[in-house]
């Protein structure tokens, strides 16, 4: 096993333990569900809507800074608005880091060899980087040689990864929850395994390699909590690996199907949410109570709401 070596996870640990919950709160701007103050007097064109995402997502920053250990930027929404959108989206990250926040950006990225590598130098590294990313979402359908120019980056930088494993999507058992024989030599048998089981395996290997003072190696997973039972099993099977969990709110997912993705100490995962908490501002119980012009009182009552239902059942 690797020598221990510290990384964005060991920060994770520290940041959730300092700010008392496990909540990630997804920056994923829709320009349709913008409350008014932000788009009032701005174009609806690419430009415009950059510049209203990068208000909105501030204003945002601002409110969970105090609150959240960490925010998650969703990069399509960004790259959508061209130039604008990936400026704005660079200045997102700035800003959320410079209020004291940790930084995930999703942008499922990955390819073989130098590409890999390439992702990987220039999205990777806070003060290191070109986007400064603190960790990133990467697929790993290319194969464990896809994976390893991410790691080798994450390492060298103290950045980390959350490899999708289990994801929220319906369609995602297509692909995820088929079944494969794998030839087991010592049991002189084949067995069949989810696919799923295979890639949590390669990633808790990883995790295993690269564990921190945290306990947790730099290679996460996305584990939904949309399927409880899963997440469960899978926990058992990733000690290292810590959970980037979606699918909680406006998915279906609740506090107590994310429950399972917690260790002892109440560690190993951080659960996201997006819109739930971001236009909370049209949602029915803070709708009555804020509107849209104070949308970010909204944005503050529905994170401290998550984070009592979350610290409740876990």
């Amino acid at each position: 096993m690797a020598a221990s070596t510290h990384h964005f996870m060991d920060d994770l640990a520290a940041a959730v333990a300092a700010r008392g919950n496990a909540v990630c709160v997804g920056l994923d701007p829709r320009w349709e569900q913008l409350p008014w103050p932000i788009t009032t007097g701005r174009d609806d064109a690419p430009s415009g809507r950059a510049d209203a995402y990068l208000d909105f997502c501030c204003g945002v920053i601002d409110v969970v800074a105090p609150l959240v250990p960490v925010v998650k930027p969703q990069a399509a929404f960004f790259e959508e608005q061209g130039p604008a959108g990936m400026a704005a989206l660079a200045e997102v990250i700035r800003y959320a880091q410079d209020r004291g926040l940790l930084v995930i950006l999703d942008g499922k990225r990955n390819d073989i060899g130098s590409t890999a590598e390439a992702y990987a130098r220039g999205l990777l590294g806070r003060g290191t980087s070109a986007w400064g990313a603190d960790a990133l979402t990467v697929s790993p359908y290319l194969g464990e040689d896809s994976l390893a120019p991410f790691v080798a980056v994450a390492r060298q930088r103290r950045a980390g990864l959350f490899v999708l494993v289990k994801t929220s999507n319906p369609g995602g058992g297509v692909l995820q929850d088929l079944e494969v024989v794998e030839s087991t030599e010592r049991a002189g048998a084949s067995r069949p395994r989810r696919l799923y089981h295979h890639v949590a395996e390669l990633v808790e290997r990883l995790s295993s390699d690269t564990k921190g003072a945290s306990g947790y190696g730099l290679a996460g997973a996305v584990v939904a909590a949309t399927y409880p039972e899963q997440l469960a099993q899978l926990r058992a099977a990733m000690p290292h690996s810590w959970f980037l969990v979606p699918g909680f709110g406006a998915q279906g997912g609740a506090a107590r199907d994310v429950a399972p993705a917690f260790d002892a100490a109440r560690l190993g995962a951080v659960v996201n949410n997006s819109r739930g908490i971001i236009f909370a501002h049209a949602r029915k119980e803070y709708a009555e109570r804020f509107g849209e012009q104070q949308w970010q009182r909204a944005v503050e009552a529905a994170t401290l709401d998550m984070i009592a239902e979350l610290n409740a059942a876990t």
